[in-house]
């Protein structure tokens, strides 16, 4: 068996108990406990020392703070045709100020413009819109001749390929695909010790119809 073999194999033993009760040990996002378990083959306290290494328990442990400041940050590409706001909300306007937080901005609004997102986080896709993409999957699944017993696993990969591309939150970083947004995010935070939210955000594409 080769070594990439053996990778894919454990990754399917990372199962969500384990995901849940890292969670509950650094109230870091489910996504990036499942990343570090996956990372740290299983071993739960060397998970630990990753999320810690990247800020992000500390980061979680802030989500409960208020973030009432911040800045618009925008983004007009060179031919005029495309441009894009962001709104980026911090605790105190002394924060809002630094470089960290005005690199986190500027990169924010350029990843809006370069991967058109269409939300901020996955809970903002409406049910309608989730039902219609899993009939899409699981009728090219029935079609393509899958057994109907790995269907439901089918869809439920696909749905979160389908989060990856349009969730901001979960897209891969246009400077440095290995990180998410959301690691991004709760990278500067735990640099800066002060909770943050992408708030919203617009796109706007000259000639695009709008929505």
């Amino acid at each position: 068996m080769t070594g990439r073999n053996i990778t894919e194999e454990f990754k399917m033993e990372i199962t969500s108990k384990m995901v849940k009760e890292l969670r509950e040990m650094t109230n870091a996002g489910m996504m990036d406990c499942k990343k570090a378990l996956m990372t740290a083959e299983g071993n739960v306290e060397a998970a630990v020392k990753i999320l810690r290494e990247k800020g992000l328990s500390s980061a979680a442990k802030r989500a409960h703070k208020a973030a009432n400041e911040g800045q618009i940050f925008s983004y007009i590409h060179s031919n005029n045709k495309l441009g894009v706001i962001v709104e980026l909300n911090c605790e105190t306007d002394f924060v809002a100020k630094t470089d960290e937080f005005q690199t986190l901005g500027r990169n924010l609004a350029m990843q809006v413009a370069a991967a058109s997102p269409q939300v901020v986080k996955r809970e903002d896709i409406s049910e309608d819109v989730l039902d219609k993409e899993k009939d899409i999957f699981r009728n090219q699944a029935l079609q393509s001749g899958k057994p109907e017993k790995v269907i439901d696993k089918i869809i439920e990969g696909k749905i979160e390929k389908f989060y990856s591309e349009i969730v901001l939150l979960e897209q891969a970083f246009i400077k440095d695909d290995k990180v998410t947004i959301d690691e991004l995010l709760r990278e500067t935070i735990g640099k800066l010790g002060e909770n943050m939210i992408i708030k919203r955000f617009a796109r706007f594409q000259l000639g695009e119809e709008a929505s």
